[in-house]
């Protein structure tokens, strides 16, 4: 008696209709007995489609295929084996009976052991990949139809800035406000690594995080972001709310596509990952307006050092340099002092409000999300008190939900709101001798700009502008 490995399918599109797993099955055990036919195994792929070959019973049969384990292999219809002419014919002709295994297809009553039965399999297989291929025109047709009609046409998740609610694009204000925060620093001269990384460090949303810059040029150049719905190289108007305006995308669009976008970056904007001096793009020159660079171990304004021709605001100006060193640790003494002489951060606040008080516009939907955190760091608390989480699981995501709110907490001290970045700046400087004498220079570059708007140079007179 021959071995039989008797191999079934069944994928999604395919459960309407009448051959399912167990009617295969039993249809098959049927036939062995018939033909007195011993089976060996019985392989079975429920939920996978026929189009390719990355299905785990199937590359079972195949290895024991390879280890002589069986002689003939049977199904009950041959789109069960495959719906690809190219795969079908590659099993049977490259596995099958290069191992001196036979082929049988119940359905079709044929075998591979006459020479009519494997005319009839390449014959078959072709009718077999005209209906996937009818299949997929189908579908296909389907989302191009929901596409003019102004409909997203789904997936797992939606694009950052919306959510997917029955059938819907709905806008989520929480990742509109990144999505604008993108376009509005690279219409700002930011490049895309340096935006990818300054999102990263600030702000999640439904894809985790911003981790790769590809993300940040996918939006860029999303049209679905003002209001448009895009499939097959074709954009129809959408029934979705525009997060962008129109003149906003186009002029990203344009600058995206500018063959002059590569000279028009400064050397920071070409190296996106350069360990820069702890002030760089602080630093502003009194006597000129220009900025300072750090170049060669000085500060020095772009006007006297002309190592941008773009940066320079008075070819004449002769502004004193600063050593890097010696600038660095004047405004690091600055910040200690702040932070360990309690009547000094008092004149600097006098007179301004503890009070926080209502914020408007984007601020609202940063302080929203500060406050939902808090409330999720809060329900997990009490999860771990009841032992409803493991302490390992809920460390890991208080952490991360903490560095988020630390960023965004940062993020609104930037949005000259004076009474709240008070209390930030309380918040921040218990922790400014750890992270300037620890921290490397991304972290510290990253505390200092949120305690400070600008340093202005006047020769020996150094003027710091906080952000409080």
């Amino acid at each position: 008696m021959k071995r039989v490995g008797c191999y079934v399918r069944v994928s999604t599109e395919n459960q309407l209709e009448n051959y399912s797993i167990e009617e295969q099955i039993e249809r098959l055990k049927a036939y062995c007995k018939a033909k007195d036919l011993a089976i060996y195994k019985i392989y079975t792929d429920g939920g996978y489609s026929g189009g390719n070959l990355n299905r785990p019973a199937l590359q079972q049969l195949l290895n024991d295929i390879r280890d002589e384990a069986i002689e003939m292999v049977v199904v009950y219809k041959l789109d069960r084996l495959s719906r690809s002419q190219k795969d079908t014919l590659s099993l049977i002709e490259d596995v099958f009976l290069a191992n001196n295994i036979d082929f049988v297809s119940m359905s079709e009553n044929f075998d591979t052991s006459t020479p009519f039965g494997r005319a009839m399999v390449g014959i078959l297989s072709v009718f077999a990949q005209l209906e996937k291929d009818q299949i997929t025109e189908r579908f296909t047709m389907g989302r191009i139809g929901r596409a003019k009609n102004g409909n997203y046409h789904g997936g797992p998740t939606a694009p950052t800035g919306y959510d997917y609610i029955d059938g819907k694009l709905v806008v989520n204000d929480y990742e509109a406000f990144q999505v604008k925060e993108v376009f509005r620093l690279f219409l700002e001269g930011q490049s895309i690594n340096a935006i990818q990384k300054y999102m990263n460090e600030r702000y999640t949303n439904k894809h985790g995080n911003w981790s790769s810059h590809t993300l940040v040029l996918n939006v860029l150049r999303n049209s679905v972001y003002i209001g448009k719905i895009k499939f097959y190289g074709q954009e129809y108007d959408g029934n979705h709310d525009p997060i962008i305006d129109l003149e906003t995308f186009n002029t990203a669009r344009k600058l995206l596509r500018s063959p002059h976008r590569e000279n028009s970056k400064t050397l920071f904007q070409k190296h996106p990952f350069r360990a820069n001096n702890l002030l760089t793009s602080l630093v502003y020159c009194k006597q000129c307006g220009a900025r300072f660079s750090g170049n060669h171990g000085y500060y020095v304004c772009y006007s006297r050092g002309k190592t941008d021709k773009r940066q320079i605001k008075d070819p004449s100006c002769k502004n004193k340099k600063w050593r890097i060193e010696k600038l660095d640790a004047y405004v690091a003494n600055e910040i200690l002092k702040l932070a360990f002489d309690k009547k000094y951060f008092e004149e600097k606040v006098k007179g301004m409000s503890e009070e926080l008080t209502h914020l408007p516009g984007d601020r609202t939907i940063l302080f929203n999300r500060v406050s939902e955190i808090e409330k999720q760091i809060s329900r997990l608390m009490d999860l771990y008190q009841v032992g409803g989480i493991p302490l390992s699981q809920i460390t890991d995501r208080i952490a991360k939900l903490k560095n988020e709110k630390d960023a965004l907490v940062e993020e609104l001290a930037n949005k000259e709101d004076k009474k709240f970045t008070i209390q930030k700046a309380s918040d921040l400087l218990p922790n400014a001798e750890d992270i300037l004498k620890n921290g490397d220079i991304p972290k510290k570059r990253l505390y200092v700009s949120a305690l400070i708007d600008s340093i202005e140079i006047d020769h020996n007179v150094v003027d710091i502008h906080l952000s409080f």
